[in-house]
């Protein structure tokens, strides 16, 4: 553990702050499965598929979250059939899109109520900038999300007359949510998240997931209090009457307290379930309730007091713009509060995904890419699953939820009142994979899983990886029988793959990158804009993003061109719209990215002439 850590952890025990009171989930409980299902790629080169469902005509439909189309994908062959392609959706990052996507239950049943309803990002400059995007890239100026209903038109196989449900919803380039579902009463769900406020490149800006609308911004059609919330809408965007009163307010608020709960969906007797993505500890399993408050960010998983604790950047007597965002150093003039210092009423996950155990969140294995050895584990769905007379034998009632970091299936067992977990957690189809949905076939026999296009995973072997094994596919699990021990993911690396040789850039015997105080300063503005969301504030602790200083930047790049390093950064960043920034800011930014790997700044900036950032080393 870094030692830093060790001192914050010491104090911490010193004060009481960190207990064992009560029972929790470790990781290190969790079962390997022993079900045997055959797996096939239905189809593969998706643009980032995020929701896949299996719809009435017997075919997948999947919203492509980058390529902003609706697709059906036929089960059997794979042949795709485009639906939609939404030119409104924006997307300037890795977060937004088009996301969600619900089936009205009488589509395609002959009552002229073929409604598909969609949930995606787009920019709305009628109703003006977010303020909270002062410090991010120009794309989220403007960036808002709405739901719409579409009609499906058989004949045509598209979907047509796009009518907006309700726009103006917040958005952001962090923690978005966007999970959207039919409910059994006939009404819309829709999760918004946090915006990855408080953390990240967005450390300055506060969490805002306690606060509760007032009936003066309900009046106004202000939807900005909606983060980190639970939305219950009618199905023409209105506020159902019967929705909880908050505050003295009824508005389209479901629940709150939440951080980004990428995953909702109904079981039996219309019990709500969601995933919700924790910090460095802590993703949770919850049960959501009418006027539910989930704690966050006062507490994260349970209220036990094990390593999270509430650091309120923008609260901090120094101003925050001048401090370095890393929740394992949090310096003295940033205020913080243990879990047991919040004494409002909230609701507990009925699990987590994982407690921390030992605290281990810089772990050698891992290469300098800490986040993906976090015990957590980046829930990005859920499914509510129940095996009935031809499904998966032992999963009477159980949950599914899809890993993102850790590239797998859990199961989940619940109790009879599907209130409660009832037995271990177990795992499965483990791959290096970016696992982001769930649908399950009329039989109950296969399970479908969208798989992302791009990202960081872990590898099976140990460390992490950036090489999916089934880029942007759909995948289909079909339950063959039981086979009496764990089943064994197959190796495939034992940490970050190298490049090979053919592409890596050569080492150059060049001096060291140079560039100017001033070039390193405006580097910093376009870094906090551009990437510190994905990369983190000290360049090494983001969750999206592979670290740009420390031991796995020095690995990869040092020795190599600076001209390689731009045209690599060129060609990768900004997600999903590499190369639109000026050269210039590109420059800037590599400028910063050498001073904070310990270069000083001289009186020559970094020029834009390949030949001469061609003769420059990495440092």
């Amino acid at each position: 553990m870094n030692k830093h850590l060790i001192v914050i952890l010491a104090a911490a025990i010193a004060l009481g702050l960190l207990t064992s009171s009560r029972a929790q989930d470790y990781e290190a409980d969790v079962l390997r499965g022993s079900k045997k299902f055959s797996k096939r790629v239905v189809v593969s080169g998706l643009q980032h598929p995020w929701e896949v469902e299996w719809g009435p005509d017997r075919m997948l439909w999947t919203t492509e979250r980058n390529g902003k189309r609706v697709v059906r994908v036929d089960p059997e062959s794979g042949k795709q059939y485009e639906a939609a392609v939404i030119e409104e959706v924006s997307v300037p990052g890795a977060q937004d899109g088009l996301l969600g996507l619900t089936f009205h239950p009488d589509l395609l049943q002959g009552k002229d109520r073929d409604y598909v309803y969609v949930s995606y990002t787009y920019d709305d400059r009628e109703l003006g900038a977010d303020p909270d995007a002062v410090f991010a890239a120009p794309g989220y100026r403007y960036l808002y999300m709405k739901v719409v209903r579409f009609t499906y038109d058989a004949k045509s196989e598209k979907l047509i007359d796009p009518r907006d449900v309700i726009t103006g919803l917040p958005a952001g380039n962090d923690h978005n949510a966007g999970r959207l579902k039919f409910g059994p009463d006939a009404k819309l769900y829709l999760t918004l998240g946090d915006q990855g406020h408080n953390q990240l490149g967005n450390y300055c800006l506060p969490i805002e997931s306690q606060r509760l609308p007032t009936q003066t911004e309900m009046t106004a059609r202000d939807f900005s209090s909606y983060v980190g919330k639970t939305l219950r809408l009618n199905l023409d965007g209105s506020i159902p009457r019967n929705n909880p009163e908050l505050a003295g307010v009824v508005s389209h608020v479901y629940s709150y307290g939440h951080r980004n709960t990428q995953g909702i969906d109904f079981g039996a007797g219309g019990t709500l379930y969601g995933s919700e993505h924790g910090p460095h500890t802590d993703d949770e399993v919850n049960v959501i309730k009418p006027g539910g408050n989930y704690g966050w960010p006062h507490v994260a998983g349970k209220q036990d007091d094990q390593f999270y604790v509430y650091a309120r950047w923008r609260d901090a007597s120094k101003p925050c713009q001048d401090l370095t965002y890393d929740f394992t150093r949090v310096p003295p003039s940033v205020p913080f509060a243990k879990e047991s210092d919040y004494n409002e009423l909230f609701i507990e996950p009925i699990t987590s995904l994982f407690t921390a155990a030992g605290g281990n969140f810089e772990d050698p294995l891992c290469g300098g890419i800490h986040y993906i050895c976090w015990p957590t584990v980046g829930p990005s769905s859920i499914e509510y699953y129940e095996a009935g007379d031809t499904g998966v034998s032992g999963w009477k009632k159980v949950l599914f939820v899809t890993t993102l970091k850790r590239g797998s299936l859990y199961s989940i067992p619940l109790d009879d009142s599907g209130q409660k977990v009832s037995g271990p957690i177990t795992r499965h189809f483990q791959s290096e994979d970016r696992f982001r949905d769930t649908t399950v076939s009329p039989d109950r026999r296969t399970i479908y899983i969208a798989v992302d296009f791009e990202g960081l995973a872990e590898a099976i072997g140990g460390g992490t990886t950036q090489v999916m094994d089934n880029p942007g596919a759909i995948l289909a699990f079909t339950y063959e029988g039981e086979s009496g021990t764990p089943i064994e993911p197959v190796k495939m690396t034992k940490a970050q793959p190298a490049q090979s040789p053919a592409t890596e850039p050569s080492l150059v015997d060049g001096p060291p990158a140079h560039f100017t105080a001033a070039q390193a300063e405006a580097g910093k503005v376009a870094y906090t804009a551009h990437c510190a969301v994905c990369h983190g504030g000290n360049l090494t602790n983001g969750a999206y993003g592979t670290p740009l200083a420390g031991e796995y930047f020095a690995n990869k790049w040092s020795g190599r061109s600076v001209q390689a390093l731009f045209e690599n950064t060129k060609k990768r960043m900004p997600p999903p719209n590499p190369g639109s920034l000026d050269d210039q800011l590109y420059l800037d930014a590599l400028a910063y990215i050498f001073q904070v790997n310990g270069v000083e700044p001289g009186e020559k900036p970094l020029s834009k002439d390949p030949s001469a950032l061609g003769s420059l080393a990495v440092p």
